[in-house]
């Protein structure tokens, strides 16, 4: 039934989803202010049965919290698998309540939630999952993939987040059988995502151009590196010069820096994995940072965005803080702004 109404949106939608021309609005959000903060979580999806939440997921929301609350956040980015195991039915589905709604209770996440489609996701309804953006104050979904600009209050940056939906341009993965995409369903779905994203990565003057999907393009946990995003992907990140990738999808947090690029993997939402079986298969010294023991209660990633630099903080669900990176801006021509 989702086939036809997926094709219908591809054609109905990318004049106007692809080429945004406004930037979101910060500055009522405090006068002061001159930085943008966010918080970034994957694989935070609950269960499908009685509580529809983990310990690690409690944890972590409270943090996300209390953090939040201290540090600043504006929005918040859900990385995929935001339920598992087989994503929702329908916009009414009850798991909206029951691993979303009634979890991230804190009055500091009441901010927009801005969410791209995992694996588990879309053995689901994805599109219930952007159905349900009409039926929420803060979930935002418009579209498999999207852009998001950003001024930087008080300064001249600004910021663009290239929002992805990996399973569509790598295909699904079946973590119980296979661990690696297996292709794009639809060749024709997976180029027309890539050439929307090569041409904003090629337009972009940004001062901070991060990208965000559901798979790694580098990763020393159960998934690996993912030779799909390895070859599509990366490549663009090094010619516009990306700033920063974001995913989940493996079970903890690390952070791989390689040719000056931030690769934040923040799958720590509901599940903490130790796993380090692909730690050869990174470059030499591109490792900086990784933890996956459940004692840590889960975690997530804070970010701060200045006129001159982006700080990238990893917070356990346990209330520390174990990791700090920071990444310049991005070194361009912008004659022609």
């Amino acid at each position: 039934m989702a086939s036809p109404l997926i094709t219908i949106l591809f054609i109905a939608f990318p004049v106007v989803l692809c080429y945004p021309t406004s930037f979101i609005d910060l500055e009522a959000k405090g006068s002061n202010r001159s930085a943008i903060r966010f918080l970034a979580v994957g694989d935070w999806g609950g269960l499908p049965y009685p509580p529809y939440i983990t310990p690690i997921e409690k944890a972590t929301a409270q943090e996300m919290g209390r953090v939040a609350e201290q540090m600043g956040a504006d929005f918040v980015l859900a990385l995929g698998d935001n339920f598992y195991y087989k994503g929702v039915d329908s916009a009414t589905d009850p798991r909206f309540q029951d691993t979303f709604e009634r979890v991230y209770t804190a009055d500091s996440l009441n901010i927009p939630w801005y969410v791209v489609a995992g694996n588990h996701d879309h053995a689901g309804n994805v599109l219930a999952q952007i159905e349900y953006t009409k039926m929420s104050k803060r979930w935002q979904f418009p579209y498999y993939f999207y852009e998001l600009n950003f001024r930087i209050p008080k300064t001249d940056s600004t910021m663009t987040i290239l929002m992805l939906d990996t399973v569509l341009l790598c295909g699904n993965s079946d973590d119980f059988f296979d661990q690696k995409p297996r292709g794009p369903l639809s060749a024709a779905q997976a180029n027309r995502q890539l050439l929307w994203l090569q041409e904003r990565m090629a337009k972009s003057k940004a001062d901070f151009l991060l990208v965000a999907g559901h798979y790694p393009v580098w990763s020393i946990s159960e998934h690996g590196p993912t030779d799909c995003l390895l070859k599509r992907l990366r490549p663009l990140m090094l010619k516009y010069k990306a700033t920063a990738y974001l995913c989940g999808h493996d079970h903890n947090l690390q952070y791989i820096k390689e040719s000056g690029i931030g690769y934040v993997v923040s799958g720590a939402g509901n599940f903490m994995d130790p796993d380090v079986r692909h730690r050869h298969d990174i470059p030499k010294n591109s490792l900086k940072f990784f933890t996956g023991k459940a004692s840590t209660l889960g975690g997530f990633a804070h970010f701060e965005v200045t006129k001159k630099k982006l700080t990238i903080t990893f917070i356990q669900g346990r209330g520390t803080s174990l990791y700090r990176a920071v990444l310049p801006k991005r070194d361009i021509d912008r004659s022609s702004v």
